[in-house]
């Protein structure tokens, strides 16, 4: 199973990511994780996404792509891979379906997680307090709600035009959230 999970941030994908990935039996795999792990073990990679990292700019395409080319060539993610947070732009999905053609497979599904901006911000500014996190304000998660309407949510279209995606309602309870993509990917494999 191939799969990507999108969502704007604070729509739960980092959650249900690792319980889809889990029932799969296929890696969870975070552009934010490989980030770090790049950053942690000194790559050359690393060095470089480090730099935008510390001035709080997106890590560009090219050092991007590199990373999860890497990370997907890893033999956890040979039977699959659940991305969360990649593809990002249109040029990273060029990128990513060469990726996967290279392999011989395809792309399953794309599950985008959908939910109210203002139940949105109410989630990150609880989060935030929770977390103890002093740099998410609502004006820092309102732009960033913008950022991914912006960048992200193109791909959206691009993937219901090639039938790939599938929409679920993120509000919920964790679990209602888990048995809807559940539910919604079962339809699709049978489709």
């Amino acid at each position: 199973m191939r799969l990507i999970l999108m969502g704007p941030p604070g729509a739960g994908k980092g959650t249900q990511a690792k319980v889809v990935a889990d029932h799969f039996g296929i890696p969870a795999i975070s552009t934010g994780d490989i980030f770090r792990a790049n950053v942690s073990q000194g790559t050359e990679l690393g060095l470089q996404a480090k730099k935008f990292m510390d001035a709080g700019e997106y890590v560009p395409d090219e050092v991007t792509n590199l990373m999860v080319r890497n990370r997907i060539d890893e033999d956890d993610a040979r039977p699959g891979f659940l991305l969360d947070g990649y593809p990002r732009t249109v040029a990273q999905v060029a990128e990513l379906d060469g990726m996967i053609k290279f392999t011989g497979h395809e792309l399953d599904a794309v599950v985008v997680l959908t939910v109210n901006q203002d139940e949105l911000v109410q989630r990150l500014l609880q989060r935030a307090e929770v977390e103890n996190r002093t740099d998410d304000t609502e004006d820092v998660i309102r732009r960033r709600q913008e950022l991914y309407a912006e960048e992200t949510e193109p791909l959206i279209d691009v993937y219901r035009e090639r039938g790939k995606l599938v929409e679920v309602d993120g509000i919920g309870e964790i679990d209602e959230v888990t048995e809807r993509i559940f539910a919604a990917l079962k339809s699709v494999r049978e489709s």
